[in-house]
């Protein structure tokens, strides 16, 4: 692990978490109170600044604008970030914008035009969890991989915390990085996601892959970010598998 000197990571949010995060090593659930310990939860820490954006402006100014045949919602989302975007080293922030994004895009209301009845309103909860804890991984405008936490890797750590079974957790994995399997959730993702200074991109072309999601910023190198992924992911991926617990009654 590489990693950076810091302090613990504190920050209450609108939700209490399960309290089964604490399965993972350096991450501690006190109701809507989380701490993390960087030194531990973290496969790699080498920054601890983030692009974010203000949740309510991001509401106000973006969420209602429409693309055109002149500006595609991606180039959208890019001139917000460069219009409003904001480095912060306050982890803490980041996560109560991560939180936001997230109640916003996995809300109830989309459970019945979602099609797949073995999701349910409990199953969205777990995405947001699991969702904002992701936030805090991090990639460099050279694609190189900086910040990695258990949460990269999603079906794994919603296994442990979650005692999801292979058949759902990969379900689940689908829902989180499918964009709600059509175009309109896609559009709502890429305008939500600019709150945390990029676009939500995967290194996995489906669930059996399982090579994790993280917010990356336009114009990062994915062929960088493909390379330093598959050099590190099946060595971090057993050690989140390694926390699961056998028995869970």
């Amino acid at each position: 692990m590489t990693t950076i000197e810091t302090t613990a990571i504190t920050v209450e949010l609108p939700e209490a978490f399960d309290t089964r995060w604490s399965r993972l090593p350096g991450i501690q659930v006190d109701g809507r109170r989380i701490t993390i310990d960087p030194a531990e939860y973290f496969f790699r820490f080498e920054s601890h600044t983030w692009l974010v954006a203000d949740w309510e402006l991001v509401k106000s100014q973006l969420m209602d604008v429409q693309e055109t045949a002149e500006s595609a919602v991606e180039q959208l989302a890019l001139d917000f970030i460069k219009a409003h975007g904001e480095s912060t080293s306050d982890a803490a922030r980041v996560l109560a914008t991560a939180y936001e994004v997230y109640a916003y895009l996995f809300r109830d209301e989309h459970l019945a035009s979602l099609g797949l009845s073995q999701i349910t309103a409990e199953h969205l909860r777990m995405l947001r969890e699991a969702a904002t804890l992701m936030a805090l991984n991090k990639v460099e405008l050279d694609g190189h991989i900086s910040n990695v936490g258990p949460c990269w890797f999603f079906p794994a750590a919603t296994s442990v915390v979650f005692d999801l079974d292979e058949e759902m957790g990969g379900l689940l994995d689908e829902v989180y990085h499918g964009g709600w399997f059509n175009e309109h959730r896609r559009i709502e993702s890429i305008k939500a996601h600019a709150a945390l200074g990029g676009r939500l991109v995967h290194g996995c072309q489906s669930v059996p892959d399982q090579s994790g999601g993280v917010v990356a910023p336009y114009g990062a190198s994915m062929a960088t970010f493909r390379d330093d992924l598959a050099a590190f992911k099946d060595g971090w991926i057993e050690q989140v598998y390694a926390h699961r617990v056998t028995d869970p009654a």
